[in-house]
């Protein structure tokens, strides 16, 4: 395909699309239903629709007994682990051989013109991004996503936390379905940004930002201190009338999900002349420029507080604004602290 119709590369081989990133209709006064019902269409497919299908896979195939699950036991504890680490490395394993090792379509669409092999750093492990990212995946965020879940599935089969069937609660289980991505996005923002305030930033997040870069295996490479908050979505399904269903769905969202921001691409081509939009470029602009997008856009946080950056050069503009007011205000701070 030919991605100049689409956006446009600077020198450097960045590709930035020509459309601005739109806020989510929902938010949009007044509400305009055709632009919503327009908008529905691309929330659901093809990312919100790949969760739900894993979420289905893993409690037919992979989720024990009820019985099972009201003791701990290293057999299907481990198992799970097992599972979860095959899985994701199955699925962010794919799009990376595909695009990043294959390179099936080049730089096309490709935000940052530079793939991470091409340019080896001395702060990731063994001086390679995608080994670096592989280890923390497995080391730090597939353990929490497994210890967090194990303690969840105890709670429910152990009656601890109240067990609802769709039969008796179908209205309550169906906005808690309806509102998984919101949560997500939500539980995200703020543990995001409590994690961007020093010293949190330099202990924490600041590994998770190595990859200015992003790929694949970036996705979900995290301190453990990072790893245990993020994952600690699922404890919502305390507090909401839930299941082990919806519980394990949450939890696809935070797992799986996170390719979306860290796929590198706008575009994936799916034949010679057809594609679909990632939506990966609000959390890339967060990578490339740090104090933008915290959140992806479901909700409108980021315009509430300043931080949205839609990818225009008026953003960027807006952005410098920002920088220059907070370092003079930094200056003073500090000539203030010398008098």
């Amino acid at each position: 395909m030919d991605d100049t119709l689409f956006g446009s590369h600077n020198k450097r081989g960045d590709f930035r699309p020509n459309e601005a990133l739109k806020p989510t209709p929902l938010w949009i006064k007044p509400l305009d239903l055709k632009k919503i019902l327009q908008w529905i269409p691309g929330y659901l497919f093809p990312w919100n629709f790949l969760w739900l299908i894993s979420a289905v896979l893993y409690w037919e195939l992979v989720i024990p007994e009820k019985e099972v699950m009201q003791t701990f036991s290293w057999g299907w504890i481990f198992n799970l682990f097992l599972v979860n680490g095959l899985a994701i490395t199955a699925w962010f394993g794919v799009f990376e051989w595909q695009l990043y090792h294959r390179r099936n379509q080049g730089k096309r669409f490709k935000y940052n013109g530079l793939f991470p092999a091409e340019k080896p750093m001395e702060y990731f492990w063994f001086n390679s991004q995608n080994i670096d990212n592989y280890l923390r995946v497995i080391f730090s965020s597939v353990v929490a996503w497994t210890l967090i879940e194990v303690l969840m599935l105890w709670g429910f089969a152990n009656g601890n936390i109240p067990w609802l069937v769709f039969a008796d609660s179908p209205w309550q289980l169906a906005l808690v379905f309806l509102a998984v991505p919101f949560i997500q996005e939500a539980h995200f923002y703020c543990i995001h940004r409590l994690i961007h305030i020093e010293p949190l930033y330099k202990w924490i997040h600041s590994i998770h930002h190595n990859s200015i870069n992003p790929s694949p295996w970036s996705s979900l490479s995290m301190h453990p201190g990072e790893s245990l908050p993020y994952f600690g979505v699922a404890l919502w399904h305390l507090l909401l009338p839930s299941n082990p269903f919806l519980m394990i769905y949450q939890l696809h969202q935070a797992s799986f999900g996170a390719i979306v921001g860290h796929i590198g691409f706008d575009q994936i081509e799916i034949g010679k002349d057809s594609s679909f939009k990632t939506h990966a470029y609000p959390h890339y602009l967060h990578h490339k420029y740090f104090d933008v997008n915290y959140s992806d856009g479901l909700l409108p946080f980021d315009r509430l507080f300043g931080t949205w950056h839609d990818g225009t050069k008026e953003s960027d503009k807006a952005m410098q604004e920002r920088f220059k007011k907070r370092m003079a205000l930094n200056n003073q701070n500090v000539q203030r602290g010398t008098e």
